[in-house]
Order: structure tokens, then sequence, then C-alpha cells
């Protein structure tokens, strides 16, 4: 057993058996319909999520973990000897970050090591893997963390949402753009960018034209992919997902092209068929 523990929030969206395979901690956010609280992954799964969503005719809210959930998640492993580092969701889209902090401060200098993914989704996934290799290998907290600072700038996170419905339910963009979206057959691509969700570029037409300029702006980077692991992240678009889980394997010579089911809170934002390519370039 590594001496560091590696923990992670539910936005990292890793794959459960990869999860209970390196011993990863996940610390679920908070998804809440009315007065009714959910955790994340825990007592909601998405398909249940857009069931909620269709009953109701409205998004949830989503919230950060409290400081004191941080302290109860950590508190067991630093009892137990062992050092934690954190990387969580972007400080830009969720208090889970300074939250986080705060948690730490509770316990002897140097057990806490809060890191800032800048990330969402998979993009945090890929930084968490690359901590657990490090935390495989006996390295310290310090050396960790150190691994992920230096990677995270690297991470392209790019996806195709479907449809601007989610974001204006949810208040991110205007009815009008809405319903221009929908008539116009627009599909916006988001970008992660400084850790914010970032509109790239529009794609007008049908969603497979979307998909397939997502698909070639990756294969555009192949050469400066760090070709270890590529992930293919989706809500509920598991036959999409494959066939360009398939078609990276063929042009990139990744040694994995991993798929992987969004949460609850990320698909609060984006919406069902919402897919997304995650790498990291080379270091």
């Amino acid at each position: 057993m590594s001496q560091v523990k590696i923990f992670a929030d539910s936005t990292c969206d890793l794959p459960h058996d990869w999860i209970k395979a390196h011993d990863i901690g996940i610390i679920p956010l908070y998804v809440t319909f009315g007065d009714q609280n959910y955790r994340d992954g825990v007592d909601l799964t998405t398909p249940e999520l857009y069931a909620k969503v269709e009953q109701t005719g409205s998004l949830p809210k989503t919230a950060a973990p409290s400081p004191s959930d941080f302290i109860a998640a950590f508190t067991p492993f630093v009892e137990e000897g062992r050092d934690i580092v954190y990387i969580s969701l972007s400080s830009e889209l969720s208090s889970t970050y300074q939250n986080a902090l705060i948690a730490g401060e509770e316990f002897p200098e140097g057990r806490i090591t809060v890191v800032d993914s800048r990330n969402l989704t998979t993009g945090i996934g890929l930084l968490v893997m690359k901590a657990v290799a490090a935390a495989e290998q006996g390295k310290s907290t310090r050396e960790i963390a150190g691994i992920v600072e230096t990677v995270k700038p690297l991470v392209e996170t790019e996806f195709v949402i479907d449809s601007l419905e989610y974001l204006y339910k949810g208040g991110r963009c205007s009815g009008m753009q809405n319903l221009m979206s929908s008539l116009l057959k627009i599909r916006p691509v988001i970008k992660v960018i400084d850790g914010k969700m970032t509109p790239a570029y529009k794609v007008r037409g049908k969603r497979e034209k979307a998909l397939e300029q997502m698909v070639n702006n990756a294969l555009d980077k192949k050469d400066e992919m760090d070709n270890d692991l590529i992930f293919v992240t989706h809500s509920m678009a598991a036959e999409d997902a494959e066939a360009i889980k398939r078609l990276l394997e063929q042009k990139t010579g990744a040694r994995e092209v991993a798929l992987s089911d969004a949460g609850c809170v990320i698909s609060s934002h984006c919406g069902a068929k919402t897919i997304g390519i995650i790498y990291s370039k080379k270091a």
C-alpha cells in the first residue's frame, strides 16, 4: 500500500473499476432537486438525473463538499499514518478547492496537499492517474504535487454539447441563444481554458459534423500528444463515444484510449449526448 493516498472528487469521472483498483478516494459533490440532496454518483446516477429533470422540468443545483466532508474523508487515512494529495475540480468552477484547503488546515502541516486541477471531468482524471502512478512508485506528496502541476497546463479538454438547453436552464446562456441555436442547428464546442468552460467555436449542421470536427482537432495534435492515455468522456452517448474511441485507437497509436461516463454534476451542466476528447500534450 502506498504511503500517499490520492483523493479526487466525483467530477473526475474516472471509471469505477479504476477507482477501486488504484484505491483512489472520491469525495462526492452534491446535486439538489428542491429540498432533496443527493451525493453525486452515490445517491444519484446520471440516468436518474435525466429522469428527474424530465419529471420536474428544471435542472438541479450543484454544490461543493463542505470542509467537514473533507475532514471526515481524510481523517481515517491520516490517523493510519498516510499523507494525502487531493486533486480538485477547477477553482474557477466551484468552491470545492477552497473548502479542501480549509479542511487541510485542521491537520498537521504537510499531511494534506491540495492541488487545483484547473479542469473538469477526465481532465481531472488524467491528473489523478499521473498522481496514482507516482504514488505507487513511492514518491512523496511534494513530488506528486510537482508532477501534477507540471502536467496540468498540458491537458486539452474539448467537448461537443448537443443542445444549449441545459446551459440555458442553468442560466449559462440566454433564451434567444437557445432558440437560435435550435433553429440554426448550431452545435457549440467547449474547451477548458484557464480553468474555465469557454466556447471555442460553433459548428452548424448535424451533430456528426461537430463530432468529426472535434476528432480532427485532436488528430491534428497527435504528434504533440502524450500517448499514454486518452479519454473519450460522454453523457449518455455510448455508441458515438465507442466509435470515436476506435478511431482514436487506429489513428493515434495511444497505449490506451479509455471510455468514461460523465457523472451527475458534469451532466447537469452539459446535458445528454455531450461527448469530449481529453488528453495531455507531451511534457
